[in-house]
């Protein structure tokens, strides 16, 4: 059954070339394909979602994302590299999107189904923000919002962290908002499925490697339990600290 047609999300999918531990990180091929194409299809198969916008920055390097995106005919859009929320913030506003989902370029195993699961959660009732919780792997992060949420936390949001990763102003002050949860999954916070350093991509390579019968179709239990099997690729990226870019703002606020 499909979702009611008003009843529909637009994801702006972040991504730029300039990281300083991965640089060009979001088009490193995963089985033959970009990184951030990989996102892009992961998404293409969410019921909840009909539109994929591309967010970047202006800078000539990410001209590369913004070409390979135009030339199937994406929507991009291109605005501050220093500050992501203001990126975030102009392109839904552009493009007068109602219902939002936050989607990263170096996240190439978010799964669809929790997607259109939480995208249940979030139209269930009248959430400003809806964001998965619990025991996740890093690289499952999942967030909706409305707009009027996110011109909220851009009119607002001041500190250097808050205005790097786009949605900590609005989990720092749940007073201002109402924000709906989601708890699927248990026992997996250990779990490192985000590429953000070189070990990381080493990782990912091998899990696509490992599950490449399944396409891209492949979802987070599929991934739990091929890495149960191969505990030697599960221990590549083990030992890198999670969040680390988000508490090294915090640490710069």
């Amino acid at each position: 059954m499909q979702p009611d047609k008003r009843k529909k999300i637009t994801a702006v999918l972040q991504g730029r070339m300039g990281s300083t531990r991965l640089p060009g990180k979001v088009m490193l091929p995963l089985q033959g394909k970009p990184m951030i194409q990989c996102v892009f299809d992961r998404l293409s198969r969410c019921k909840y979602i009909d539109n994929i916008i591309i967010a970047t920055s202006l800078l000539s390097e990410d001209d590369v994302i913004a070409d390979h995106f135009t030339s199937q005919d994406v929507k991009v859009f291109r605005g501050s590299l220093g500050d992501p929320l203001d990126r975030f913030y102009n392109a839904a506003r552009h493009h007068q999107i109602t219902h939002i989902m936050r989607a990263m370029a170096d996240c190439p195993f978010i799964d669809p189904n929790l997607i259109d699961q939480l995208a249940e959660v979030y139209f269930s009732d009248d959430y400003d923000f809806c964001h998965l919780i619990g025991e996740f792997p890093s690289g499952l992060d999942t967030t909706m919002f409305t707009y009027d949420c996110l011109e909220k936390a851009w009119n607002e949001a001041k500190k250097k962290s808050e205005r790097e990763h786009v949605t900590s102003y609005i989990t720092n002050n749940p007073n201002l908002f109402k924000i709906g949860t989601y708890e699927p999954l248990r026992g997996l916070y250990h779990h490192r499925w985000v590429v953000d350093h070189p070990k990381d991509y080493e990782f990912a390579k091998a899990v696509y490697e490992g599950l490449e019968q399944s396409g891209n179709e492949f979802g987070w239990k599929d991934i739990a339990q091929f890495l149960e099997q191969r505990s030697e690729i599960f221990d590549l990226n083990s030992k890198i600290k999670r969040d680390e870019g988000y508490l090294k703002a915090l640490a710069q606020d």
